[in-house]
């Protein structure tokens, strides 16, 4: 259902039983998956690709355009999978060309109230936003990342999955998979122990990952020597490789 007030541009792509609320605009260069519901008051622009199942609420403002000051107007875009939960006033804006000129959000992820997702953040899947969480360009935020409310991630930071940033963390530097932070800037505080046991992790690999946390933080290595001191771990243990991999390709190097 279209309610009357909403204006859809010509041009505007709707899947099969989309629900449009009072007052809402949908840009001319924006497709809608089937059963979307788009609350009222909503703004959805583009180039903005969202699949299906996801659910806008009121006040969002959706595929707007960057606030980096060197856009120009170019046509980068927006593309969110299937899904999602975007809550009262969240912001989520498209690319830039300084990039690869697409924000990217995967699936079955919640934002809630007053949450921001800058231009060429790439977010995975199963991912929360606690209320006034925000990213800044061009970050990268794995799967099943919890980040709690008011953290803030400095651009170009990468967090990797299963992380819980803590409430008020600010993000300075990368957070390796499975670490769960605190404070500003961000300090490791422990391994997200729970998060992994509702995942499936078996408590061999809890132990592995554990033992992995205490070499990176606990016992005084360089990151050479800590990443050396899990080579057993990590042939038997997948999640132990994953952190290992993630340290390989951090470009900002991880909170320490």
């Amino acid at each position: 259902m279209i309610h009357p007030t909403a204006i859809i541009e010509s041009g505007a792509k709707l899947g099969i039983n989309v629900k449009v609320g009072p007052y809402s605009y949908i840009g001319h260069d924006v497709v809608l998956g089937d059963n979307c519901i788009i609350e009222s008051h909503v703004v959805i622009k583009g180039p903005s690709t969202i699949g299906s199942g996801n659910h806008i609420f009121q006040f969002a403002s959706v595929g707007e355009a960057c606030q980096d000051k060197k856009y120009k107007d170019e046509p980068t875009e927006l593309i969110i999978g299937d899904n999602n939960v975007i809550r009262e006033c969240a912001t989520i804006h498209r690319g830039t060309i300084q990039d690869q000129g697409i924000t990217r959000i995967g699936s079955n992820n919640l934002f809630m109230a007053y949450t921001h997702v800058a231009h060429d953040a790439v977010i995975g899947s199963n991912v929360i936003f606690a209320n006034g969480a925000s990213v800044a360009g061009h970050v990268h935020v794995g799967d099943w990342v919890i980040l709690a409310g008011n953290t803030g991630v400095h651009q170009f930071c990468k967090i990797g999955d299963h992380a819980f940033i803590g409430m008020y963390s600010g993000v300075n530097k990368d957070v390796p998979p499975f670490v769960t932070t605190t404070g500003t800037p961000a300090k490791p505080a422990a391994i997200n122990t729970e998060g992994m046991k509702r995942r499936g992790f078996d408590s061999d690999e809890i132990m592995a990952v554990r033992r992995a946390y205490k070499a990176l933080y606990r016992k005084g290595y360089s990151l050479d020597e800590a990443v050396a001191s899990l080579a057993d771990d990590a042939k038997q243990f997948a999640a132990v490789q994953q952190m290992i991999d993630f340290l390989d390709t951090s470009d900002r190097g991880i909170i320490r």
